[in-house]
């Protein structure tokens, strides 16, 4: 299985792709036309450092995207150009507990996008058993110490 950064450039639509990291920035790869860009670390966020508020804790972003995953059978989902009820009464049923206060339409939007650019990728099953993997490891070594 291939290791996946996949990170978000502030400016640029879509996800990218890590790459490398220069003394000044990262070098990424678009998911969707493998364009290669540059940019400053103060520009980016990694996808698994994104978490999504319920009224009970902060929910990693890759499993909210393991639910709609579920949802969907690692298939497709709704478009991110859904209007706003549609996007809300979607993202109710992924996750229930989600705090409609501090979620806002713009961030169910990109989530949505998100997990459409990923899957259209073919990567979203790698990615998030990468993920899986990763925080099953992390949790035995919690346990060891």
């Amino acid at each position: 299985m291939t290791a996946y950064r996949i990170i978000s450039i502030s400016g640029k639509s879509g996800l990218f792709k890590l790459l490398t990291s220069t003394k000044s920035g990262i070098i990424a790869e678009s998911l969707t036309d493998k364009k290669r860009v540059m940019a400053p670390f103060t520009n980016i966020s990694a996808l698994d450092e994104i978490a999504i508020y319920t009224y009970n804790e902060e929910i990693p972003l890759w499993q909210v995207f393991k639910k709609i995953a579920e949802k969907e059978n690692y298939e497709k989902t709704i478009s991110h150009k859904s209007g706003k009820t549609e996007l809300e009464h979607y993202f109710k049923e992924v996750l229930p507990d989600y705090d409609e206060e501090r979620v806002y339409p713009s961030h169910i939007k990109k989530i949505v996008q998100w997990y459409n650019l990923l899957q259209e990728a073919g990567i979203l099953k790698d990615f998030l058993a990468q993920k899986e993997s990763e925080d099953t490891s992390e949790e035995t070594e919690e346990t060891a110490e």
